[in-house]
């Protein structure tokens, strides 16, 4: 199964990945009931959480949601430690997940918006570099796992920070590897080198440690939250999330 799955995520569009996925995740989910693992986003359990990754990662995706680690953690964290559920926000939340969109529109708290330039998940088709909304229009923005696709990371930040409200916040998740270094070269076009150098065909950098002082380049206020190192060892196993990960919350800079 590691080897088929790693090879669907190499080879098949996203956009249709997003629109295949929960309907041959059904048969996984019965195939894979028990009680050792709990998915807190959608309360779903199992014997332990699907494979997942180009190099899979064992006890990973929720078959029933399709949330990965970094979406459990990002749920308890905005439910433990902001005010996401109750408060009115306005929020925009760009290549919006499977595992969130239903139910963040689902809560009457907020004026939801999902947005992407090719994402069949998403109701409004917009460029990050270019939002095309006011300035302090937004409470939130989420932004997991696009900035490693785009032409400019700093100008996306830019956008994200001039469409906060002042005291407006968000959560930019990408993966950081252990180099001192974010790795960029935009001379590179081939799929299979930028395979190679940044570990994904449609990817064009590499963050590396600098993630955190790259992103405050833009204007953004970055924090570097631990909040994964405040749960249990039991909530850890149990909820299958990643020890060390680090969520990346921005806020509203100068």
């Amino acid at each position: 199964m590691k080897k088929a799955i790693s090879f669907v995520i190499r080879y098949i569009p996203r956009p249709i990945l997003q629109t295949v996925s929960p309907m041959v995740m059904k048969l996984f989910s019965q195939l894979n009931k028990g009680t050792d693992v709990e998915c807190p986003v959608c309360k779903s359990q199992y014997k332990k959480f699907l494979p997942y990754g180009r190099v899979a990662r064992e006890n990973a995706l929720c078959p029933s949601c399709l949330a990965l680690e970094r979406h459990r953690l990002m749920w308890l964290f905005l439910q433990e430690k902001t005010e996401f559920f109750t408060r009115k926000l306005k929020v925009l939340h760009i290549a919006p997940e499977h595992c969130f969109i239903d139910r963040f529109e689902a809560l009457p708290n907020l004026d939801y918006i999902t947005a992407d330039i090719e994402s069949p998940l998403a109701k409004v088709k917009m460029d990050v570099h270019s939002i095309p909304f006011t300035d302090n229009t937004f409470d939130v923005v989420f932004c997991n796992h696009v900035l490693e696709h785009v032409e400019d990371d700093i100008l996306a930040c830019s956008e994200f920070n001039r469409v906060l409200k002042p005291n407006g916040w968000g959560i930019l998740q990408s993966p950081v590897y252990n180099l001192e270094k974010t790795l960029e070269d935009k001379s590179i076009t081939d799929p299979t080198e930028r395979e190679r150098l940044f570990g994904q065909r449609d990817h064009v950098r590499k963050f590396g440690k600098d993630y955190a002082e790259r992103l405050r380049k833009s204007g953004l206020q970055i924090e570097e939250n631990l909040f994964v190192k405040a749960l249990s060892a039991e909530k850890v196993k149990r909820f299958a999330l990643a020890p060390d990960e680090v969520i990346f919350v921005c806020r509203k800079g100068n």
